[in-house]
């Protein structure tokens, strides 16, 4: 009914993460003259952020397609009655819940692999300019 606003809403905190991230990476980028490999978190942020908003997008869609969502207000057909609101409640905080760990957890998944791949790259470098 309602679980992708889970996901919208971690997708809205992550992207202010990202920006101000971004703002101190460009700050460190001005003092620091380190050539390193290096994927920036700032980058793996809008990884998550684009994972979280594509899913977003698409259950949204799912919602519309299936008319639990509306173009005028209550917008939720879910929250036109207390005993459905209740029942979407419980659906965004298991479903939505559920399903925006996981994507949080795959893209930890994914940071992981991209620092093992940063750190033998980055060794080498090393072993090419000795």
């Amino acid at each position: 009914m309602a679980c992708f606003l889970v996901s919208a809403a971690e997708a809205v905190v992550v992207k202010v993460a990202e920006k101000a991230q971004e703002n101190v990476e460009k700050k460190a980028e001005e003092t620091s003259a380190e050539s390193k490999v290096h994927v920036p978190f700032s980058r793996k942020l809008k990884w998550l952020s684009y994972m979280l908003w594509g899913g977003v997008i698409l259950l949204a869609f799912e919602h519309i397609w299936h008319g639990e969502v509306q173009p005028f207000f209550p917008f939720l057909t879910a929250m036109e009655s207390p005993a459905s609101t209740a029942e979407m409640l419980h659906e965004m905080a298991t479903v939505g819940v559920a399903m925006a760990l996981l994507i949080t957890a795959v893209w930890g998944v994914i940071c992981v692999i991209s620092s093992v791949l940063e750190k033998k790259a980055s060794e080498e470098k090393d072993v090419a300019t000795e």
